[in-house]
């Protein structure tokens, strides 16, 4: 319940709907993978699907598919 009415309180809908929309477009482009992992899972936290544990499939790949193809490769 706290945390509800903390997002809604500090969080308003239109910042987060473009923090989910930016990590629905996240790709590593010039980050390290580390910078990469870390800006993934910063911004996973405002999209609540990705946040499951039915999710945590999806999670990796779309981890994954953010990668570039020849560091994507390698796994």
């Amino acid at each position: 319940m706290f945390k509800r009415e903390f997002w809604v309180k500090y969080f308003p809908a239109d910042l987060r709907n473009r923090k989910v929309v930016e990590f629905l477009e996240l790709k590593q482009g010039n980050m390290s993978v580390a910078e990469y992992a870390a800006k993934f899972e910063s911004l996973s936290a405002f999209s609540p699907y990705y946040n499951t544990p039915d999710a945590e499939y999806d999670k990796c790949v779309k981890f994954e598919s953010g990668l570039r193809p020849e560091v994507k490769h390698l796994i």
